[in-house]
């Protein structure tokens, strides 16, 4: 018969995960059952938010997200609710990089302005890392961090000290990273770390979900808009997409924005 295997308390494996982490910041992110209250199992103290807590965080973030008028919106939701659901941190931000897109940012909190700016225009810095990579990266002192030398007077200038950034996964539309940018130095604390990596994976659903609808909306937009353009050209369906795409590339705008102001005028016209 083969010995028992003994049961590690919870407070000793969130001590192991940071302890182990390599010399580069990365960790890979295994979210499923993170939250589990070690009382459990052991009378050791928890390293994670209490189940009811995190749910009711999760439920709230939810309905925000979800009644948001844009993905743009839910961006700026999700940071500041990030921001204010966890405790001990001066910033969280929020990068996406849609495929062939620019990249889409957005932040709450008391600094960090000037080094995100800084870390998007050099395509370089935890948040970018994390998105890139899928995993989660970290570091304990973010001016003297060897990894990006280029952050270091933006970091001390804004008096972020640490960082945990985690990636987010939008399924067939984008990628992209949460960062966490806790108050002082050392390792970011596990309470922390389990609620941003719950809230970046209930945030990839919903975003998900809003660039569906996006994409839903903008559809019959355009499908409109071409319509528009059969009946004042007389042409064929071919060619007044042709002719809608022709006009946003002249305009530098996207192909949605000329296509509603297009529906737009028509409309007005109609009326008079």
């Amino acid at each position: 018969m083969s010995a028992p295997k003994r049961r590690v308390p919870a407070a000793q494996r969130g001590a192991r995960l940071t302890r182990r982490t390599p010399a580069d910041g990365t960790i890979q992110p295994s979210r499923r059952g993170s939250a589990r209250r070690s009382s459990r199992y052991s009378g050791a103290p928890s390293t994670g938010p209490h189940p009811v807590e995190l749910a009711g965080l999760l439920h709230e973030l939810t309905v925000r997200l979800l009644a948001a008028d844009s993905l743009t919106q839910a961006l700026d939701r999700l940071a500041a609710f990030a921001a204010g659901a966890l405790p001990g941190v001066v910033r969280c931000s929020v990068a996406l990089i849609g495929e062939g897109g620019p990249l889409t940012g957005a932040a709450a909190g008391s600094a960090g302005e000037a080094f995100d700016q800084l870390q998007y225009a050099g395509s370089a810095g935890p948040g970018l890392e994390a998105a890139r990579t899928r995993t989660v990266v970290t570091s304990v002192d973010l001016p003297a961090d060897e990894r990006w030398p280029q952050l270091h007077a933006a970091a001390r200038a804004d008096g972020l000290a640490a960082v945990a950034a985690v990636p987010l996964d939008v399924r067939r539309s984008a990628v992209g990273a949460l960062s966490v940018y806790p108050d002082r130095a050392g390792e970011v604390d596990p309470e922390v770390l389990v609620t941003a990596m719950a809230l970046a994976g209930q945030a990839e659903v919903l975003l998900g979900e809003l660039h569906r609808r996006e994409a839903l909306t903008e559809g019959a937009e355009v499908d409109r808009a071409v319509g528009v353009i059969i009946a004042q050209r007389g042409c064929g369906v071919q060619e007044a997409y042709a002719v809608l795409q022709e006009s946003a590339q002249r305009l530098g705008l996207d192909r949605s924005t000329v296509a509603g102001r297009l529906v737009a005028a028509a409309a007005r016209n109609a009326g008079t």
